[in-house]
């Protein structure tokens, strides 16, 4: 297939010109295809962190699920997500492994690039919306049951590095997955340690973490030091805009936007439940009923309007969504980036960043030219 007249996000860049490709992209020549009539044409957006979306919620574990959350994510640009799992019991981590393991993608549907395992090796006191009767102290041979369940497939893994067995369970870890610090109340030098240990991510920014202060920099002030990739839920409740902004200037490419979303993305305000805790959302914003804020209801489309609406420029926003989570979880030699051999995950968006088309592997998984 071939896409002319449009802007072709290369090299962090827009270029004006076009695509061509099957099921990877095979050159930028474009004559004589499908006009384009200057739309944008960018990588498919890859979701690192996301639990669910339209009722349907990765931890639990049914398989008849997932290719409806594939198809939500692909109706909104999102071409290869990590299913992301809660602080849960072996058993039900097994389940959604497996399900991970036997996911086939439906024709319109995103692809699964492999498991985030957001616990349960975390903080109590900064579980968040996190079920504290679920939490464990790291255990590597519990990690490679999981992994083994899954065949393979776990890309990350949320740790809180000044628990007990943490570090030695990093040094582990960080062989077989990347290792994200996150839902912890470590000090600076106890998150240096965990990046020293091998840890190269940090989980949700802010959120789950203490509060990033000039006298007591934390897992924030770490990060930073470290050179780690930082997610950010940009839906505009977590975070304020100026603060978003300020990440982008201090992170740069190593800022990574997530969606962290959850079953009641795609519905309508009112009960759901998240890793066996009661959530209500109310103008789309999920908490549990202490009033903790839970994940969002968002998804990478509209987060990345947000942060182009708060000044971050375009081209530096879709890396963010494209290029920086396909490098956090090791697949950026197939993934991320609109390079001849990569796959043809690709996106139209119009001048409003409104999603005009995407394809999944060089075939047509929403909308049309």
């Amino acid at each position: 297939m071939k896409i002319s007249n449009a802007r072709v996000y290369r090299d962090g860049r827009f270029v004006p010109g076009g695509i061509e490709f099957g099921a990877r992209i095979t050159g930028f020549d474009g004559a004589g295809g499908i006009d384009a009539h200057g739309a944008y044409v960018v990588p498919g957006f890859i979701d690192v962190h996301t639990h669910g979306a339209v009722g349907a919620d990765v931890s639990d574990g049914d398989a008849a699920a997932l290719p409806g959350l594939s198809e939500y994510y692909a109706r909104h640009g999102v071409t290869s997500f990590c299913a992301t799992t809660m602080t849960l019991k072996e058993p039900a981590l097994i389940r959604a492994a497996e399900c991970v393991r036997g996911f086939v993608r439906p024709e319109k549907g995103a692809k699964c690039a492999g498991i985030h395992l957001e616990g349960p090796f975390i903080s109590y006191s900064k579980r968040g919306a996190q079920n504290p009767d679920n939490l464990h102290a790291p255990d590597r041979d519990m990690f490679d049951r999981i992994n083994e369940a899954s065949g393979g497939v776990v890309r990350l893994i949320t740790v809180a590095p000044e628990i007990d067995g943490a570090l030695d369970f990093i040094r582990y870890a960080s062989g077989v997955c990347t290792v994200s610090l996150g839902h912890s109340a470590a000090s600076y030098d106890q998150a240096m340690a965990g990046f020293d240990a091998g840890a190269r991510h940090a989980t949700h920014l802010f959120n789950g973490m203490e509060p990033f202060h000039h006298r007591k920099p934390g897992l924030v002030g770490a990060a930073l030091a470290a050179g780690a990739e930082a997610e950010l839920i940009c839906d505009g409740f977590h975070i304020h805009p100026a603060m978003i902004n300020a990440v982008h200037k201090m992170f740069g490419e190593k800022l990574v936007i997530i969606s962290d979303s959850l079953r009641c993305a795609g519905m309508p305000d009112g009960e759901y439940e998240l890793g066996g805790l009661p959530i209500t959302m109310k103008d789309g914003l999920a908490r549990l009923h202490d009033g903790t804020i839970a994940g969002s209801a968002t998804n990478l489309l509209q987060e990345l309007k947000n942060v182009v609406s708060y000044g971050i420029a375009l081209e530096s926003a879709v890396y963010a969504v494209t290029a920086a989570p396909a490098r956090s979880i090791g697949l950026s030699d197939s993934i991320g980036a609109l390079d001849v051999g990569k796959c043809a995950d690709i996106l139209v968006l119009d001048e409003a960043l409104e999603l005009k088309a995407a394809f999944v592997d060089g075939r047509p998984v929403y909308g049309e030219l």
